[in-house]
């Protein structure tokens, strides 16, 4: 649906945390049976870009954060690769509970869940959404695509404009592809303005 009326930069931390007090102790899919932590999303509540990933893995769901693990420090290394740091974008999750053995989130659970996912983005209303892989990039545009199909342009979810690229984790079993990431993330930098720090 049409989303709601902007909320002024200095209430959004404090609209996202009535909107994790009203997912509370879900129960609404059956991933909540296998988690320990709910993973809600992290960062600041009035960044201009985000990234959203699939699930949670392990080290997230034992810490209730997104992207705390192995995949989660080459994600830092790519934000701080675009001249930001971590607590100045915000990054979830389409499923915020670990999927089983982190298999890819079934279509029913990412459905019941992706909605929290989208409240989120209306509340911080990014510039710039960085999809991190397929099934990211599935339910933000709504439709299933092919990640080479999706690559190296601009689309639209949400007032945001999209980048899709491909999950860091995807990265460290192939290496050879980052290149190809930071071609993706520099489309992201040219829309917010950004520029790489000099080395």
């Amino acid at each position: 649906g049409e989303a709601s009326k902007p909320i002024a930069p200095k209430n959004r931390a404090a609209a996202l945390e009535a909107l994790r007090a009203e997912i509370g102790d879900c129960t609404r899919c059956t991933l909540a049976a296998g988690r320990h932590n709910l993973v809600f999303g992290d960062g600041d509540p009035t960044a201009r870009l985000m990234f959203v990933g699939e699930g949670p893995g392990a080290d997230e769901d034992a810490q209730g954060l997104p992207f705390v693990g192995r995949a989660g420090q080459l994600l830092n290394n790519m934000i701080n690769a675009m001249g930001l740091r971590r607590d100045q974008v915000y990054i979830a999750n389409i499923v915020k509970c670990r999927p089983p053995q982190n298999r890819v989130p079934a279509p029913d659970e990412a459905n019941t869940c992706a909605p929290f996912l989208f409240r989120q983005i209306d509340v911080i209303r990014p510039e710039v959404i960085v999809a991190l892989g397929s099934t990211a990039a599935t339910y933000m545009l709504g439709a299933k695509s092919l990640l080479s199909a999706l690559r190296g342009r601009i689309h639209q979810a949400r007032g945001a404009k999209l980048i899709v690229t491909y999950h860091p984790a995807y990265l460290l079993r192939d290496p050879r592809q980052k290149k190809e990431a930071w071609a993706d993330l520099q489309i992201a930098m040219a829309e917010l303005g950004l520029k790489a720090p000099t080395k």
